[in-house]
């Protein structure tokens, strides 16, 4: 296996983790021949896509997403009447200083990256096999998560974060040619419902963050179970992250550490499937 399609969920700074995860399968000789993602994971899909190693793409994360993460000067006072409790601007702006393509066709890895129109209620690709628009609009897009950040006008559509309607993406993965396929999951589980939440925070965020936890968690085992139903062999891989960790981004290099470890443990369970049963 030389080449893989690699679908990147969401996460907010967990998506981190994939840049272990994307070491790792290269270790084994396998090189991404495609990115499918979402949210963060877009912006680490769209950096790995244009050279960047995953090392660099940590640090990167850790030095620049934290002048990004502005919260609104009015959100403590006015939050239920802002469009976002983070300022937009300065978010596109350190994406752009992760990234330095600005368009989807300076990339060296095809890329596609979801966000979903909110007035028609769809999800939209964008980049191959789908829509071809500004990379950084886009990807500011696919990270509009409510409430913390406001929606992006687009082309006429105004759109949101991606992982509302799948934050692992297999709905646009489309014809793969052959191409195995390795879905890499940070984001909201079910399993992560056994660990114990962490305190603190304002009742009403927290309640829309277990919300739309929930509803994300549900999306993405329906999803996975129905590409294993419909189109056969996936090698899904979920790292071990803590769960409310979106604006964590001081433990992208944590993160990254499990996405490696976990992936070289499920490519691990591969090889030994694939050796011969030896009988003594």
């Amino acid at each position: 296996m030389s080449g893989a399609i690699l679908v990147l969920s969401g996460g907010g700074a967990k998506a981190a983790a994939h840049c272990g995860a994307v070491r790792a399968v290269r270790e084994r000789g396998i090189e991404p021949a495609r990115y499918v993602a979402t949210s963060l994971g877009a912006v680490v899909a769209a950096a790995l896509a244009s050279g960047a190693d995953p090392d660099t793409v940590v640090r990167a994360l850790m030095n620049e997403a934290p002048a990004g993460l502005r919260p609104h000067p009015l959100a403590a006072v006015a939050g239920i009447y802002l469009q976002g409790l983070v300022r937009a601007r300065p978010f596109r702006e350190a994406i752009g200083r992760i990234i330095t393509a600005r368009s989807f066709a300076e990339l060296t890895v095809p890329i596609t990256v979801t966000a979903v129109d909110v007035n028609k209620l769809e999800l939209i690709a964008f980049g191959h096999g789908g829509i071809d628009a500004p990379l950084l609009d886009v990807l500011a897009a696919s990270c509009a998560l409510p409430p913390y950040f406001p929606a992006v006008s687009l082309d006429g559509r105004l759109l949101r974060d991606g992982g509302l309607m799948g934050h692992l993406p297999l709905a646009v993965v489309g014809e793969t040619g052959g191409l195995p396929v390795i879905a890499v999951d940070v984001g909201p589980g079910f399993d992560s419902g056994r660990e114990p939440r962490p305190p603190g925070g304002p009742p009403l965020i927290r309640a829309v963050d277990e919300s739309i936890g929930i509803l994300m968690a549900q999306v993405a085992e329906e999803q996975v179970a129905r590409w294993r139903r419909e189109r056969g062999r996936i090698l899904y891989v979920r790292p071990r992250v803590e769960r409310d960790a979106t604006f964590n981004t001081d433990r992208a290099r944590v993160y990254a550490d499990e996405g490696y470890l976990a992936m070289r443990e499920a490519l691990d369970g591969l090889d030994s499937m694939a050796q011969p049963t030896r009988l003594p």
